[in-house]
């Protein structure tokens, strides 16, 4: 079993409520109201700027040359793949780049993003890693699930953009070299002790995650 496949397991029925939450069940069958996904999509913009910090200081963490390299090509995934697709999302609405930047964080934003920085900061690299893998490999599991989907597979789906994006080979190639070196630094580094810790992050994180889908349902 790898060190990801164990933290799911461990995380039971928190990460269920995660990656099945009404919001993503409701994007798979197009009937997510829009104003729910357009604030979800702000904030998740939002929540990429700190992200990319995140993996910046992954970099700084980094105990050997490879980590830091592998740690660079999240900050570039980020910067170059995932903040594109929001703002074409957003142009749809006449939200341009500068808007998204400008917008308020709600708390679930600073609440999320804030733990996994703090997280980082008082931990190694495989804290950090580990308080990131719920949004990394979640949107991995999520996008190839919905997209099996006969409703998710859609063109005419009104999210089928989103979908297709975490679904894409592209994609779920940066969340296998995630979980790959994630499974390195767990067998160099997890010791019965850290177990414990290294749970109660991933858990935390999943929960997290789940209010952030709310924060969206709720705006709507």
């Amino acid at each position: 079993m790898s060190f990801f496949a164990r933290l799911r397991e461990a995380a039971g029925p928190d990460w269920t409520a995660y990656v099945e939450h009404p919001f993503v069940r409701q994007m798979q069958d197009g009937t997510l109201p829009q104003a729910a996904f357009r604030h979800y999509l702000v904030q998740d913009y939002l929540f990429l700027i700190q992200f990319a910090r995140a993996y910046a200081l992954a970099i700084y963490k980094s105990p050997t040359l490879g980590d830091m390299r592998h740690a660079l090509s999240g900050v570039r995934a980020i910067l170059d793949m995932e903040m594109d697709l929001h703002v074409e999302l957003c142009a749809g609405w006449g939200l341009s780049r500068e808007d998204l930047e400008k917008a308020r964080e709600e708390r679930q934003t600073m609440a999320y993003t804030r733990f996994v920085l703090d997280a980082g900061g008082q931990g190694d690299l495989l804290d950090l890693l580990v308080a990131l893998a719920p949004c990394v490999l979640g949107y991995a599991e999520i996008g190839a699930r919905l997209a099996k989907t006969p409703s998710g597979s859609d063109p005419q789906n009104p999210y089928a953009r989103w979908i297709s994006e975490y679904a894409s080979d592209a994609y779920q190639d940066v969340a296998a070299s995630f979980a790959a070196w994630m499974d390195k630094l767990a067998a160099d580094y997890e010791t019965p002790a850290r177990r414990m810790r290294l749970e109660h992050l991933f858990r935390q994180a999943s929960i997290l995650e789940a209010d952030f889908w709310q924060m969206g349902l709720e705006r709507a």
